[in-house]
């Protein structure tokens, strides 16, 4: 059995909401920042977890999550930029041991890369999987 973890999630849209579902349903410690209070409308009933409204750029909502003493933080907003600023913030300042985010943008992948944070790029992801999908389907032709 996986140890318990505290893992902070900042954007609680489709895919930070999914998230903090499924590590609270796992067990975990989660809490879930989001600047729009309507966002957390996506937590399930079963979430157990807690749940800040405020901007998470600003070093005291962080520190409200007590993210210094998570064991993870992911930044799964929709702006890359808020999301790199999170995770060097977490990353830099409060040490958090690890520290994702997500980017949209595959060319800012090597940014983030570059300052020592993992990344999850969506759209690089979903080309590799449709990239597969081609390379697979060759040589039984085509329609």
């Amino acid at each position: 059995m996986m140890p318990q973890l505290y893992v902070v999630i900042v954007g609680c849209g489709r895919l930070g909401s999914h998230l903090a579902n499924r590590l609270s349903r796992d067990g975990h410690s989660v809490v879930a920042i989001d600047a729009d209070e309507r966002a957390f409308a996506g937590l399930s009933h079963e979430y157990g977890g807690f749940r800040i409204h405020g901007d998470a750029t600003e070093l005291a909502v962080l520190k409200q999550a007590k993210a210094d003493k998570a064991d993870a933080v992911v930044a799964t907003t929709g702006e890359d930029n808020v999301n790199l600023m999170v995770a060097q913030v977490a990353k830099t300042v409060l040490g958090v041991p690890h520290v994702v985010a997500r980017v949209l943008n595959p060319r800012r992948e090597d940014i983030y890369k570059r300052m020592g944070i993992e990344t999850v790029c969506p759209t690089a992801v979903a080309a590799e999987l449709f990239l597969k999908w081609f390379t697979g389907r060759t040589g039984e032709g085509t329609r």
